[in-house]
């Protein structure tokens, strides 16, 4: 089949294709013309040049996307089981960052919001843990019984989807992080002030769903604007013990 034909094909097909499709097109159809067929579409032959180049960049992007994909399903994941006042928690990462944390265990009673056993123990994992993960249970070990020392500890790195997008979703986690402090608070309104667009509160609220490193990122710190504790992945009974922690470790620093 000449350039001619092939370029033609690969535009007539639908934009439709799954991302499958796409990409056995993109390495088998575009990737070996390479910058060639810039040279080559200036033929008078190729009259749909212009459409030809906007699919040809669709496809590349997408092969890239596809490569990052495939990348990250080569990590080799670990897992961290920790024995928290707030039951067990579930740390998962790699040898580049932390993927989650989870919760796993909630032994909150429903009415309790005061101070629980401040020991934070691993239960489960690796003889030989990677520095994400050793620096993720490093930080909330200090979260849970020392929280003065967060501030001095590593702030360990994330390897997650939603941190390597450039997404409001993003921006609203990465504005959490710097800017409500330990023992703080804000509102969803407040929040989305922050992060540059105070109408998207509902957004934010579906920001802090997609949290996948919830305490680190401190999405329990994001209440209601009539001051209600609002939802929380993890419950209502353990974002309201998080809250009250804080408050009173604060206070006691305080002194």
């Amino acid at each position: 089949m000449s350039l001619h034909s092939e370029l033609r094909s690969l535009y007539l097909l639908p934009k439709t294709l799954s991302k499958n499709v796409w990409t056995f097109l993109i390495k088998e159809k575009c990737c070996h013309f390479g910058p060639d067929l810039f040279r080559r579409a200036e033929h008078p032959q190729l009259q749909l040049k212009a459409k030809l180049l906007r699919v040809f960049n669709m496809a590349s992007r997408l092969h890239q996307k596809v490569a990052l994909k495939d990348g990250k399903t080569q990590c080799k994941k670990m897992h961290v089981m920790l024995n928290s006042p707030v039951g067990r928690i579930e740390i998962s990462g790699c040898g580049t960052g932390v993927h989650e944390i989870q919760f796993k265990e909630n032994a909150l009673s429903q009415n309790s919001t005061k101070e629980a056993s401040v020991t934070c123990e691993v239960c489960e994992g690796p003889e030989e843990m990677t520095e994400p993960l050793k620096q993720c249970t490093a930080w909330l070990q200090a979260y849970f019984c020392e929280p003065w020392m967060t501030e001095k500890l590593p702030m360990p790195p994330f390897h997650h989807p939603v941190f390597e997008q450039d997404s409001f979703t993003r921006q609203v986690l990465w504005t959490l992080l710097r800017d409500v402090k330990f023992g703080e608070a804000v509102s969803y309104k407040q929040l989305a002030d922050l992060a540059g667009n105070s109408k998207a509160a509902r957004a934010v609220g579906g920001a802090m769903r997609s949290n996948p490193v919830p305490i680190i990122i401190p999405c329990h710190r994001v209440i209601c604007s009539s001051g209600q504790t609002g939802n929380y992945g993890g419950g209502t009974h353990l974002k309201e013990w998080l809250l009250s922690h804080e408050k009173l470790q604060k206070e006691k620093l305080a002194y």
